[in-house]
């Protein structure tokens, strides 16, 4: 199963707020479009983590590719007072927030 993670920052006590803006973003034909199949968020020390599984290999791509759909953009619009950019001088797109994988392993069947 493909994966992105976003890394960002967040202060810790906005959980609940981000995680309704998803809640309500998930009810919407976004992760159809995008071919999202599973939604995980993370904090920690300040961080925030957004985990998304993807049905095939496009994950990022198709990210980059409904990044102006309105509700991708309105949901970028509503998590702005929440989440800010890992390093702000070099964020220009939902790209530049996505970890490398470097090490993959999975259980034998």
């Amino acid at each position: 199963m493909p994966s992105t993670l976003i890394v960002a920052r967040m202060q810790q006590e906005s959980q609940h707020d981000v995680a309704k803006i998803f809640e309500e973003f998930d009810r919407t034909e976004m992760p159809h479009l995008m071919g999202t199949s599973r939604r995980q968020l993370f904090t920690f020390h300040g961080l925030y983590f957004h985990i998304q599984d993807f049905d095939s290999d496009r994950g990022g791509a198709a990210i980059e590719e409904t990044k102006n759909h309105p509700l991708f953009v309105q949901v970028s619009t509503d998590l702005k007072p929440f989440i800010t950019a890992y390093d702000p001088q070099t964020w220009r797109s939902p790209a530049d927030a996505m970890a490398t994988p470097f090490y993959y392993w999975t259980k034998s069947s």
